[in-house]
């Protein structure tokens, strides 16, 4: 079913109902920039799927009420300034003469259908309006943003509440987010109507996205690209031969094995840095019996099967060889750089063979597990071969681990039905607070955005009760400490099996200027080519 659905939307073309001065520069002003990474979108909904990828292109034509600078703090977009009017209500004063890609006017309305909208139960972005009750409209231009408590995140969450037209979404029936584990195509999944730099002309599933300037945006692009091609390419040695070949401007996650090359490449600059985002195990600890199986009682409820599957992986091995250096081994499952973050709970001690033989005995499994492991193959750095060579060092403690490794998309969707027993996931931090990961994670699930990525049904009351109360603590160092305790429970606990920190260096052509983004998320409105 799934590859009817990616054969149908490769025969989507998606062309925008829009003047042609919309369109982008003349031809003699226009600068074309080609980027590749390993994998595609998986939506143009804005507010479907909170995956790293389609919110950064998506991002680029659909805007919120505020931004990140080149320096993560936050400055307006949408909304040109903001005040309290009380301790719950945040008045925002919307941008003037805004329009749409169609033409039509931004307004206030668009800002209250956009927040009822992204609630909706079918989507996985409702962690970015947490904590609001309501939006209501003022006048054409005003928003009052109505909290359930004072909210410490609000405007970090804010930079990634996209806004929708409403007229545009009610002509075309796309008042609903897409079901995108139930494979639902809508006109709003496959095609845009933003306020932002671009215009995403194109869509080609597996193929091409491409973007165009929109001369009638508000701000002005930093850089000089007005054209882009983003090209997902799955294949390693693919994708480094069309950088090396000059086929594509840039790569931005780059296999590790080639950095060392790269850097030694006359016609090519490697820009380093780091990536907020976690790579670790995630298993279904609320079944009374897995699925994915033999049958029997769900061993992964016993602590001592957890601590044993983590105390078997040799990460530093993993780092050294397969990421060359390119990863920090973890213990915790935010990274450093996000809020909360502390290097003394994030050690890791070298692989204990035996000690996790004697954890899997006094467990009641002397001769081990045996379970498969979902496992995408086209999204983090060398994840299938991460995979891989983990099952390889759990098999030298008695456990069988059945290696599945697929695409990201029928993965994510498969992951989201609950249809597995143990996974590997990447998560990185959009809004640089640990609650952001504690809350999707951890929190147990709720039809809102509480546990909107806990698919291990993980319930824990301890870490609940901190959460709750870290989303409304004004007062730094107590929630700092409630951040903490929530993360020492969570590691302490085995509540997930963290692997490491990921880096991520990007290499491009010479007479490219990039700013890096520790959140993976490279800005072409930032971009220049001389």
């Amino acid at each position: 079913m799934y590859q009817r659905f990616l054969k149908t939307s490769r025969l989507l073309t998606l062309a925008i109902g829009m003047s042609a001065a919309l369109l982008g520069a003349t031809s003699a002003q226009a600068v074309e920039f080609k980027w590749a990474a390993q994998n595609d979108i998986l939506t143009l909904d804005p507010h479907s799927q909170n995956h790293a990828t389609t919110n950064n292109i998506v991002g680029h034509t659909y805007e919120g009420l505020v931004r990140y600078d080149k320096n993560y703090k936050v400055e307006p977009s949408l909304a040109t300034s903001w005040s309290n009017i009380n301790p719950t209500t945040v008045r925002f004063n919307l941008r003037k003469n805004v329009k749409f890609n169609d033409g039509s006017a931004f307004t206030a309305d668009d800002v209250v259908f956009s927040f009822d909208r992204i609630r909706q139960p079918q989507g996985t972005m409702q962690i970015y309006v947490a904590g609001v009750k309501e939006m209501k409209k003022v006048d054409d231009h005003t928003v009052d943003v109505i909290l359930d408590k004072p909210n410490p995140t609000l405007f970090n969450n804010f930079t990634t509440f996209y806004i929708m037209s409403k007229s545009w979404s009610v002509k075309n029936k796309s008042e609903k987010i897409q079901d995108y584990k139930a494979k639902e195509i809508t006109f709003a999944s496959t095609n845009t109507n933003g306020t932002g730099p671009y215009i995403i002309k194109e869509w080609a599933p597996d193929q091409r996205v491409v973007l165009t300037a929109n001369k009638s945006w508000w701000d002005k692009l930093q850089g000089n690209v007005t054209d882009i091609i983003y090209t997902p390419i799955k294949s390693d040695p693919t994708r480094i031969a069309a950088l090396l070949a000059g086929n594509v401007d840039a790569v931005t996650d780059l296999p590790t094995q080639d950095v060392a090359r790269l850097r030694n490449t006359p016609t090519l600059s490697v820009l380093d840095g780091p990536e907020v985002r976690t790579i670790f195990f995630g298993f279904d600890l609320g079944s009374d019996e897995l699925k994915y199986a033999p049958k029997g009682k769900n061993f992964f409820k016993d602590v001592r099967v957890r601590k044993a599957l983590s105390m078997a992986i040799d990460r530093t091995a993993i780092q050294r060889s397969i990421m060359r250096g390119m990863s920090v081994p973890a213990s915790l499952i935010i990274a450093p750089g996000v809020n909360g973050y502390n290097a003394d709970m994030d050690k890791t001690g070298p692989a204990d063979v035996e000690g996790a033989k004697k954890l899997l005995a006094d467990a009641g499994y002397p001769n081990g597990v045996e379970f498969t492991l979902d496992c995408p193959n086209n999204r983090y750095v060398n994840d299938e071969e991460v995979c891989q060579a983990v099952v390889n060092m759990w098999a030298k403690i008695g456990v069988k681990a059945k290696l599945n490794a697929i695409n990201f998309g029928p993965f994510i969707s498969k992951i989201q039905n609950f249809d597995t027993s143990a996974y590997l996931l990447g998560w990185g931090v959009a809004t640089y607070d640990a609650q952001y990961s504690l809350q999707s994670l951890v929190m147990t699930r709720t039809s809102g955005p509480d546990g909107s990525f806990n698919f291990s049904k993980i319930n824990n009351a301890k870490v609940d009760a901190l959460i709750e109360a870290m989303k409304t603590e004004l007062d730094k160092s107590k929630r700092d400490a409630m951040i903490k305790e929530a993360l020492t429970i969570t590691r302490d606990e085995v509540l997930y099996i963290p692997l490491h920190h990921q880096m991520r260096p990007w290499a491009m052509k010479k007479n490219v200027t990039m700013t890096h983004n520790s959140n993976d998320a490279p800005k072409m409105y930032y971009v220049t080519v001389n």
